[in-house]
């Protein structure tokens, strides 16, 4: 039986963040733009091919991105804006692609194999292509090929605004002159690696041997070699906004205690966080959840731009929460979920006036991720027991007051029996 080559598309929009705020203000056309924290100490987030001629570049200090290209426009960023502008793209894609996968807040992955047979692939794409730029205003560029790996890099070479088909026989030719950069997973550390080995290109990586690059960088090593060979069989997986991870606790004993449950909810935002990051998503979506009692359940729901930072979601659920909890009756079950899921890094929705809050999460997750998820928490988040052992006291108290407390509610039954007399 003969396998059908696939045609997968990869799909990125150009300078996503520096596209939408030329959209809104179209005096920055053609003008280096930096967008990132406005402060000496803060990160570039984005910046536009005009400043990127200079060497500025994302993740690059703010100070040393000013010190490059002393004209450029500093823009803080508006993640609603980008956010909106990505779901515009994404409806586009969902309304015309048999399957897509939203890799990320600027980019998708598309599987149109067999579409040749009816339309033809790069006629297909193309005229999707068109339709995003005249619907979005966004410029957009893609790489069609046979896996995600060479569509990826082919989108890469597309770029700025352009369209690359990369056909199965041309594939090696295609990769072997670029730079090992061009690999997805090939980052810094071992970039330096393979250069201090004499490794340029992707053709040269491609003739040295599997077993080598295993026994170099492990499993990564034997990802990097078939990456290299133009083999990559990850299939392109369904995007769905349905796809949500959650939280819910059932207390043993129902609870009215606000500020515990306010400590509950970040306890448990700050453990679903820590797993978007580790697995590289991000959310759009805040879901808050509670059960009364008498088994009364209400639910709250709140859009966000893109995050998975826990100072962001820890507000956002605390707030929906208070604004759930109207009746004042105990409580017997609290949870959040997230969802409108996509891939992505936390850097994405930075736009804090410094670099430290990065830095912080980075050093937590690296200390969870070696000790487990519970090994470093905020001082403001609680255990389960220690709400419910709050809520026993307090029940206890209010069963059996103290003599004063006792005295004070008689007090007060009589003033009440008294003003009602009257």
């Amino acid at each position: 039986m003969v396998q059908m080559t696939r045609s997968i598309v990869h799909m990125d929009l150009d300078t996503f963040f520096v596209s939408v705020e030329r959209l809104m203000n179209s005096k920055l056309m053609g003008k280096p733009v930096i967008i990132g924290g406005m402060s000496d100490r803060g990160v570039v987030s984005s910046c536009s091919y005009e400043a990127r001629r200079f060497g500025v570049h994302s993740a690059m200090p703010m100070k040393m991105a000013r010190a490059l290209c002393s004209e450029a426009i500093v823009i803080r960023g508006d993640m609603d804006a980008y956010s909106r502008y990505s779901r515009m793209v994404t409806d586009i894609i969902a309304e015309q692609a048999p399957v897509y996968e939203k890799a990320s807040i600027d980019e998708h992955y598309l599987d149109i194999t067999g579409m040749d047979r009816f339309f033809g692939c790069m006629q297909w794409s193309h005229e999707l292509r068109q339709r995003i730029m005249k619907e979005s205003g966004l410029p957009i560029s893609y790489g069609l090929s046979v896996n995600k790996t060479v569509s990826k890099i082919a989108t890469g070479e597309a770029k700025p605004n352009g369209e690359i088909l990369v056909p199965d026989r041309q594939v090696q030719g295609f990769l072997s002159p670029l730079s090992i950069r061009k690999i997805p997973m090939i980052g810094n550390r071992t970039f330096h690696l393979l250069r201090s080995m004499g490794i340029a290109t992707i053709g040269t990586l491609g003739q040295i041997p599997m077993e080598m690059m295993e026994s170099l960088l492990g499993k990564n090593g034997l990802a990097i070699w078939k990456k290299a060979h133009g083999i990559d069989p990850a299939p392109v997986r369904q995007y769905s906004e349905r796809k949500s991870i959650g939280s819910e606790r059932t207390f043993q004993r129902d609870t009215m205690d606000v500020a515990g449950l306010h400590d509950l909810f970040t306890a448990m935002v700050e453990k679903l966080a820590f797993q978007l990051r580790r697995e590289e998503k991000l959310t759009s979506c805040v879901t808050v959840r509670i059960r009364y009692s008498n088994f009364d359940t209400h639910t709250l729901q709140r859009r966000i731009p893109y995050t998975s930072f826990d100072h962001l979601l820890i507000p956002v659920a605390r707030e929906l929460f208070d604004r759930l909890y109207q009746r004042r009756m105990l409580i017997r079950l609290v949870g959040v979920r997230f969802s409108g899921l996509i891939r992505g890094v936390q850097q994405l929705n930075l736009f804090e006036d410094t670099s430290e809050m990065v830095h912080l999460y980075l050093a937590v997750d690296m200390l969870r991720k070696r000790y487990g998820p519970d090994a470093i928490k905020r001082a403001s988040g609680i255990q389960l027991h220690d709400l419910e052992e709050r809520t026993a006291h307090s029940q206890e108290q209010q069963a059996h007051p103290a003599p004063e407390r006792r005295q004070q509610i008689d007090n007060l039954k009589s003033r009440r029996w008294r003003y009602w007399y009257r």
